[in-house]
């Protein structure tokens, strides 16, 4: 026991020191990978060809969600250093062309495309990750706030201690994890109260 706990400590040093070096171009790179290329096309929206197209946009927003640093004006930022290391000249730092894109992924792409990676994640986990050779795998729930938009207001409900109008909409997300390899395997959202709303209920969905 006491082993694999250190080897367990010793894989999440090892993954918090690489986080912490991933950008968006980490992701580019992933995305367009071998092992990905063919989901990627197969999930991606029809597009004009824009400044920000589906797949930049996704690995810049992968990128800025790890980044200590998660606002908009990182992000932009980031890929004109990348356009000027590239030998290219550097867009507008303005970020409403990014977070327009960024509106524009389409959830189904999102979803699918984590789902997809935990296939192969699973695939790849080595053996001894394995406890006695089966895939494990844990349920977990939480709740977030989402943006403060009509839409969101009508669909999920704020907590029952803010005012109406006052607060942000809170939704209920219920996961399946991999116990081997930490990968989140599958997802349900939904509002965080409500008739079939509990964790119960939305794991029936998965």
């Amino acid at each position: 026991m006491h082993q694999n706990n250190c080897r367990s400590q010793q894989q999440q040093r090892h993954l918090a020191k690489y986080a912490q070096k991933v950008d968006a171009n980490h992701f580019f790179n992933l995305l367009t990978s071998p092992q990905l290329l063919e989901i990627v096309e197969a999930l991606l929206p029809e597009y004009r060809e824009r400044k920000y197209p589906p797949t930049a946009c996704l690995a810049m927003f992968l990128g800025q969600v790890l980044s200590a640093d998660s606002s908009c004006q990182k992000a932009v930022n980031e890929a004109n250093v990348n356009r000027l290391l590239s030998g290219l000249a550097p867009d507008s730092a303005n970020t409403g062309g990014y977070c327009r894109a960024r509106l524009r992924l389409p959830t189904d792409m999102v979803r699918d495309l984590a789902r997809q990676t935990g296939v192969l994640l699973n695939e790849h986990t080595p053996v001894p990750w394995l406890w006695r050779g089966r895939h494990v795998k844990l349920v977990d729930g939480t709740t977030t706030l989402l943006p403060d938009s009509a839409q969101n207001q009508a669909r999920y409900p704020q907590h029952g201690n803010q005012v109406r109008g006052a607060g942000f909409p809170m939704a209920r997300l219920v996961g399946v994890i991999s116990l081997a390899n930490g990968a989140v395997l599958d997802v349900a959202m939904g509002p965080y109260k409500g008739k079939g709303t509990g964790e119960h209920g939305l794991f029936r969905e998965l």
